[in-house]
């Protein structure tokens, strides 16, 4: 991350230095982005590895002539999807705002999907700005699974009871320490997290089969009993480092019966992440939007 000070008055979160030394007209652009996280080492920049981050901001230079710095709203792991990612960059590039996403995309690979830009004021940053994120985490229980899936869905042998999962996440919501599901810890700052939503439900429908315009939309609830995918979708003011995975790890604890509905209570009160489940696979997991409250707005 950028060195931070001062804060934007327009919206009360920090500014990058970046923008604290914009030259007179630069403009800050948003970009909305959608990515199949399948053959990227995650969003950030990795040495000699592939990465989500690299790839838009080479496609930046390529059309702007500027080596600019991406800021993202969610930094995903190494083989995590997104729908709604959100970024931002700094440029004094005159290509209009609407006009970034028709010409990056003809710099971007094809799993890397420009969905929207536009021009926001500078005090917008995609990271600091965000108020709420939501994730999807998709698991295919079906006998057999579909080979065309096996990069965008979990698979569970067993059959999982969407019911208990359900019940069970009634105590993820609220302010809580959520050490517990986090991989590393102690962090630099803190593990207290509040959850907003929190839910599971079966679905007969591959929930990604959805216009460009709805990607970043919670999924409608089918309530197909028989259906063969179990959905958990969760929304909070952020995540610790694969805590959604482990959270969904757990959850399949409880949906096979190996523990019982108030399990993932006693997890989260013993702040010990020995005490829950494994971290589920990356192919199941999906940045589905992220929520700016006021700071949505344009320039």
């Amino acid at each position: 991350m950028s060195e931070v000070d001062p804060t934007s008055e327009a919206t009360g979160t920090p500014l990058p230095f970046e923008a604290l030394q914009a030259a007179p007209g630069t403009r800050n652009i948003r970009l909305t982005i959608a990515y199949d996280g399948t053959d990227y080492s995650g969003w950030q920049v990795q040495p000699a590895r592939p990465s989500v981050q690299a790839c838009v901001e080479q496609a930046i230079l390529k059309i702007t002539g500027e080596q600019r710095r991406l800021y993202c709203a969610g930094r995903t792991d190494a083989g995590v999807h997104a729908l709604g990612q959100e970024a931002n960059f700094y440029t004094l590039s005159r290509i209009p705002a609407p006009s970034f996403r028709r010409a990056l995309q003809t710099e971007l690979p094809d799993d890397i999907v420009v969905v929207r830009s536009q021009e926001v004021h500078l005090g917008f940053h995609a990271t600091f700005s965000a108020v709420c994120k939501r994730y999807r985490y998709v698991i295919h229980d079906g006998e057999v699974c579909p080979p065309f899936l096996r990069r965008y869905c979990a698979h569970s042998r067993f059959r999982l009871d969407a019911e208990r999962m359900q019940q069970a996440t009634a105590c993820l919501l609220g302010t809580h320490d959520f050490r517990c599901f986090e991989k590393e810890y102690p962090n630099k700052l803190t593990s207290v997290r509040t959850i907003m939503d929190a839910r599971v439900y079966r679905s007969s429908c591959w929930p990604m089969w959805q216009s460009a315009h709805t990607w970043g939309q919670p999924t409608t609830e089918s309530g197909a009993a028989d259906g063969p995918f179990v959905i958990f979708e969760v929304m909070a003011d952020g995540f610790l480092y694969n805590m959604v995975r482990a959270i969904v790890g757990t959850l399949t604890d409880i949906g096979r019966g190996r523990q019982p509905i108030d399990y993932l209570r006693t997890v989260i009160q013993s702040l010990d992440r020995a005490a829950a489940g494994m971290t589920a696979v990356p192919e199941g997991l999906y940045l589905v939007n992220v929520d700016y409250g006021d700071t949505d707005a344009a320039t």
